[in-house]
């Protein structure tokens, strides 16, 4: 990422954007900024932190977006200057990595022999020019494009491995690259939002967990069943929604979602995040009559049907259930239809005793909190129908396979970058008295111990060849 490749480039602007120094940066101005987002609570979880704040520090926190940092202008800002330097990075550079790449030495080089270790040379009996097939037919084996020349009575090879490691870097930028618009990706077009689902019933829109947004699905997700299962103190141990997927009224795909097991569908995932429970739409009433003899019944009603009066010709229907009802718990609506006279409406509570020990006097004021407002009627709620809910998190992010490419483009452009390198290995096959020697040098863009144990074992596989070859076992004859 150094530009050093072009230092004289009297573009400043181009300078700026080349630099290092800018990289290293920016790195740590967003390695900050990550810190910042983890410490501090980020989209739906910040209310509570937010509370906490004075006015001013308030405004401040709001101003900068620092609940929901990762979405933020000026943070989308930093990932494009930081794209914007590595692409200038790499430019800056390629004309010099391309040119060792495409550099092709001459075979018959001497400085590579100059200094040579005595380990690298082999003497062996015969003709050089016989020497140097066996030898060239060796190297080929080993090397891809494997060159020779003849100098006089010299003969030369030259191979080479491991080119491509010159580009090892340019992988590892165009991972980070990837990485990057791949989160600008999930951040413009991805979304966190939830959604409570009661048993049985479906939801085709979620609230954008930032700012209520409600963000259609384009399908619906049902809650078929949901189950609980708690610890012998009451503590949930469990929690499981069985959701099903459908469009247009039709089944596409069932899935179960549990804590840590989300259920993923057409790019969406669904995170089990809470439950409650909610009224549902049946209700068990007392009603007494007052008279002589005073009659109670107990009916079971639901919502919105038209019910006799016991006793009566008059009729009555729940209107309305409210699971917390003027902040005094459950209460539901009745609307009485007498044979004569006007409707009458008015709630009843299910902790009707404790309110009116709250609150005396109340049911007398106030005719519509009165349960017996319809004389000579009073109702009492015995029993509320509930359903569970269940909580979803529900997230969209559009940038987690570029993401995920990008890592495991980073891995392998790692893996070459460390752990490659570019080596070119030359022999040099010379009339030595009335043998040759076969002499082995080379040179590595990188890890030099490890282009000496490769021309070591070079050295040794050859040998070991041409004694098979019946070469070096005429030296040792008397």
């Amino acid at each position: 990422m150094s530009n050093h490749e072009n230092p004289k480039n009297p573009n400043p602007v181009w300078r700026f954007f080349c630099s290092v120094r800018l990289t290293i940066v920016l790195l740590i101005i967003l390695a900050l900024v990550s810190i910042i987002g983890t410490l501090i609570p980020q989209q739906g979880s910040a209310m509570a932190f937010a509370r906490n704040l004075q006015p001013g520090t308030l405004k401040i926190f709001l101003f900068l977006d620092l609940f929901d940092i990762y979405h933020a202008i000026w943070f989308r800002f930093l990932i494009g200057i930081l794209t914007l330097n590595l692409i200038i990075c790499s430019i800056n550079r390629f004309p010099g990595i391309w040119k060792r790449f495409t550099a092709r030495p001459r075979p018959d080089r001497q400085k590579p022999f100059e200094d040579l270790p005595d380990e690298l040379t082999i003497t062996v009996p015969g003709e050089g020019a016989i020497i140097a097939k066996d030898v060239e037919h060796f190297f080929q084996k080993k090397y891809r494009g494997v060159r020779s020349k003849a100098s006089g009575n010299h003969h030369y090879l030259y191979g080479e491995r491991g080119r491509f490691a010159h580009f090892g870097f340019y992988l590892v930028h165009l991972s980070i690259l990837i990485i990057l618009v791949g989160a600008i990706v999930g951040s413009m077009f991805g979304f966190e939002a939830y959604v409570n689902v009661v048993e049985g019933g479906e939801a085709a829109f979620v609230s954008r967990t930032k700012n209520m947004d409600r963000i259609p699905l384009g399908f619906t997700v049902r809650c078929d069943r949901f189950t609980v299962d708690f610890y012998e103190n009451g503590t949930p141990r469990e929690y499981r929604s069985d959701l099903t997927f459908l469009a247009d009224g039709k089944v596409l795909e069932k899935k179960s979602t549990l804590v840590n097991h989300p259920a993923h569908f057409r790019g969406i995932t669904f995170y089990q995040a809470n439950y409650g429970t909610v009224v549902g739409d049946r209700v068990r009433l007392k009603i007494i009559k007052k008279a002589s003899k005073p009659a109670t019944s107990i009916i079971a009603v639901k919502k919105g049907d038209l019910t006799s009066l016991p006793g009566g010709k008059s009729h009555f229907q729940v209107t309305d259930i409210r699971e917390n009802f003027m902040n005094m718990g459950p209460a539901v609506l009745i609307d009485v239809q007498p044979a004569k006279g006007q409707e009458t409406s008015f709630w009843v509570f299910r902790d009707q005793e404790d309110i009116e020990k709250r609150f005396p006097g109340l049911t007398q004021k106030f005719s519509k909190l009165n349960p017996s407002a319809f004389q000579p009627y009073t109702f009492i709620i015995e029993g509320l129908d509930t359903r569970y809910y269940t909580g979803l998190q529900v997230a969209k992010d559009p940038g987690v396979p570029l993401v995920w490419t990008g890592c495991f483009l980073m891995v392998a452009g790692f893996f070459i970058t460390f752990f490659m390198s570019h080596r070119r290995i030359w022999v040099r096959v010379a009339p030595s008295g009335k043998a040759t020697q076969v002499s082995l040098a080379g040179s590595a863009s990188k890890n030099p111990v490890g282009l000496e144990r490769e021309l070591e074992h070079l050295t040794r596989s050859l040998e070991q060849y041409l004694t098979r070859k019946g070469r070096i076992h005429e030296l040792s004859d008397p």
